[in-house]
Parts: C-alpha cells; structure tokens; sequence
C-alpha cells in the first residue's frame, strides 16, 4: 500500500511541532480560510466545520495525501473564545477566565484523497486556570503570547504557569490531539508509523 503525503492544512507552529514530537513531518499549506463566513454558535459544530473547510480549501492542491485541518475555540459558560483581537480584549479575557475553568474544543479533520474519505472528530479538554493579579495579567499580555492562541494562552508557553490543571488530553490543548489523531489513521486503514519519516 502507498502510504500518502501528509498535508497540514495550518500555518500552526504549536501543531507542526506536535507532529515533529512524533515522527511525522507534514507538508505545511496554511488554508487562509476566512473563518468569519461561519457562524455557528456551538462549539463542536464550530470547530468541526472550520477544520473542514480548511482541509478541503487545500484539497486541489494535492493529488494523493492525507490533509489534516483543525481548529480550536475555548468555550466558558457557553460562550465560545477564539484568538483575542488585541491586548485590551486579552487583558478582560484573562480577568474573567482567572480562578474559572473552560472547555477547549478541537476539530480535527483528515481527509484522504486516495482512498476519497473524510473523517470529522472533535476533542474537549477541560482548563483549570489559575487565580491571576492584573499584575500577573498584563505582564502575561505583554509577552504577545495570548494574542496568537485560541482562548488567549499557550499551553506549551508562558502560559502553562497559569494554568492550574487538565483534564483530558494535554495535546488537545496544544493544538492537535495526538491519541485522537493516531485513531482516525487507523480508522483509514494506516498506521500512524506509516508517517514517520
């Protein structure tokens, strides 16, 4: 069996990292997706769809691979956080999301043009973030670093101080869930060693 080109439909460090911890060194083609066409108020939904229509805005471009395309939101108390659009909005996101806890939702889309399959996943991880002094707070806003992330933190940065516990996969919160993603590869018929290299 040919074992396909792997495409990550994302210009996401944190993700190619994820896949470089573990072997796999995708092709990288950022779907430039205009995510404000959709708005789907459920975060499942939400994170399903996105990662969908980036893979399938990169499909064309590859005969025979594998695309992954994902997308994540926080959601707290039903309301759905994506990257803040500037410091001001980080700096009240992380006065409210202090001593509070929210679930970080990841759609995770494959789809296998060899094979014309397409699987859709999502993955919650629940985020216990610590208690914060605005001191605390706009010196973590100044490092720029919440301005990149859904949810305004980074996992695998500055903001794993202030993150007080997980529950759920650690990756997920990171930008992919590794456990999940070895899953729907086999689900294709692939193992996830298939990709490494």
């Amino acid at each position: 069996m040919k074992i396909p080109q792997f495409v990550l439909a994302s210009a996401s460090p944190a993700r190619k990292k994820l896949l470089a911890t573990v072997g796999i060194k995708p092709t990288i083609c950022a779907s430039d997706f205009d995510e404000s066409q959709i708005t789907i108020t459920q975060p499942e939904e939400l994170v399903n769809t996105l990662a969908k229509c980036k893979a399938e805005t990169v499909v064309s471009r590859f005969p025979s691979c594998l695309i992954m395309g994902c997308d994540s939101v926080l959601a707290i108390d039903g309301n759905i956080y994506g990257k803040p659009a500037n410091a001001q909005e980080a700096i009240a996101r992380w006065q409210f999301m202090q001593g509070n806890f929210g679930d970080l939702y990841t759609g995770h889309v494959l789809i296998d043009t060899t094979k014309n399959q397409t699987l859709v996943k999502c993955q919650v991880t629940r985020v216990y973030f610590a208690e914060m002094s605005d001191r605390a707070i706009q010196a973590y806003v100044a490092t720029g670093e919440p301005l990149q992330c859904a949810g305004a933190f980074a996992l695998e940065g500055f903001g794993s101080l202030f993150v007080e516990k997980i529950e759920g996969c650690h990756s997920n919160v990171i930008g992919l869930s590794l456990p999940l993603l070895r899953q729907m590869i086999g689900e294709l018929g692939y193992e996830v060693t298939d990709f490494w290299g």
